[in-house]
């Protein structure tokens, strides 16, 4: 039977996160060491690279991976990585931390350390060249440029020991899935090629299209929902959860598609997030990544397609996880389907455009949402959450723009 995917570098997984008495003598010895607060974003990190979906890096990055990774798109030592892996602090903060000492790293609101830093090195940086290298603007009304711009001044890089994944297995049960078990699951399942299909935002008509596609040409398909911090006006993790395995369960062919959570907070990078998100769905064991209009963007900052071809602009062996690309879909009147721009001959006022955007805009002004657009047992789920919001909620979710699945 033929194998899954390699993890990215060539290697086996490299969790960071030691089980058993290493674990608990880790921890108790984390308990007597300065604390640093680290943000939602980095907290998401620490427990990527704790459960290895950030193979094969070992820690935060340096001074010379951070330069990298921002001008060539490789670290140091050459191997292939889109956006910078970093953990910043304040300057008076950087002042007491002694290089070669270790830290303790606190999550938002947690009071036990989620993880310990060797710290090798301290650092400054031009946010301004990251945000230009990796959002391609240094507009602050850009998410992503306003995440960077507010960090710390001074990076801290070093050896990562991974102690906890936060709240994610508590919060999300089941749902949270580590790459060893995605793997595992897949080939039980005797999967060997298998499509990722990156999710923040409940599925409609035109997601269950590209998720069939992936099914014609892959073994099954992955559908995995970002599960941490979200914009204002997203569809909470939990609702859109079940909105998906409603879909799953009563769409598609048992034993197509698994459904399953990772813990990253969306980054808005466009398409150095697609390089991305291929990257570490190759280290869960996904041999390909669908790839459709705007991949996580948000406002007008990337063209709708320009994440197809970042893909075209690396290196052939940057990547075994490769994209599978997606034109423009919508409902057809005259199809009587869902098609894209590639499939469907006819003129556009008999095409419904389809996004998560509009469907959420729908939902929180109270519209009919016509079936064309979202399966009826699936809006029935989001009616219910978007009924329980007061109407200055519904008012924030009108209000904000476009980004990406």
């Amino acid at each position: 039977m033929a194998s899954l995917v390699r993890p990215h570098g060539g290697v086996s997984l490299r969790p960071l996160m030691p089980e058993g008495e290493i674990l608990a003598v880790a921890r108790e010895r984390a308990g007597r060491l300065p604390a640093v607060p680290v943000s939602s974003r980095e907290a998401g990190d620490v427990v990527m690279l704790g459960i290895g979906g950030f193979t094969p890096l070992e820690g935060f990055m340096g001074e010379a991976d951070w330069r990298g990774v921002c001008d060539e798109m490789r670290t140091a030592d050459g191997l292939f990585w889109p956006i910078p892996i970093t953990l910043s602090v304040d300057a008076g903060t950087a002042g007491g931390i002694e290089t070669g000492g270790e830290i303790a790293l606190l999550a938002p609101g947690a009071s036990a350390p989620m993880a310990t830093l060797a710290v090798t090195e301290k650092y400054a940086i031009d946010k301004a060249h990251e945000c230009r290298a990796v959002f391609r603007t240094t507009d602050a009304g850009h998410l992503g440029v306003k995440m960077v711009m507010e960090q710390g001044e001074v990076n801290l890089a070093g050896r990562l020991t991974v102690l906890s994944a936060g709240s994610f297995p508590e919060e999300f049960g089941g749902l949270f899935l580590t790459p060893a078990e995605t793997r595992a699951r897949f080939e039980a399942n005797g999967w060997s090629t298998v499509a990722a299909f990156q999710t923040r935002n409940p599925m409609h008509r035109s997601h269950e299209y590209l998720a069939k596609i992936a099914i014609e040409v892959c073994d099954g398909v992955l559908v995995h929902s970002l599960l941490g911090n979200l914009k204002p006006g997203d569809v909470p993790a939990s609702v859109r959860a079940r909105a998906i395995d409603t879909l799953i369960e009563n769409y598609f062919v048992a034993n197509t598609v698994m459904h399953a959570g990772y813990p990253l907070d969306m980054r808005y990078a466009g398409p150095r997030e697609a390089l991305l998100h291929a990257l570490f769905r190759q280290n869960y064991g996904c041999s390909h990544l669908l790839v459709g209009r705007d991949h996580a963007g948000v406002g007008d900052y990337y063209g709708p397609f320009d994440a197809h071809r970042i893909f075209d602009e690396i290196d052939a062996d940057a990547l075994e996880t490769k994209p599978i690309r997606i034109d423009w879909t919508f409902w057809c009147a005259r199809c009587a389907q869902v098609a894209s721009m590639r499939t469907c001959p006819h003129d556009p006022e008999d095409r419904l455009l389809l996004s998560g955007t509009k469907l959420r805009k729908m939902l929180s002004e109270g519209d009919e949402v016509p079936n064309t657009f979202s399966r009826p047992d699936v809006l029935d789920i989001l009616r219910e959450y978007y009924g329980g919001l007061s109407a200055e909620e519904n008012v924030k979710v009108e209000l904000k723009g476009h980004s990406g699945a």
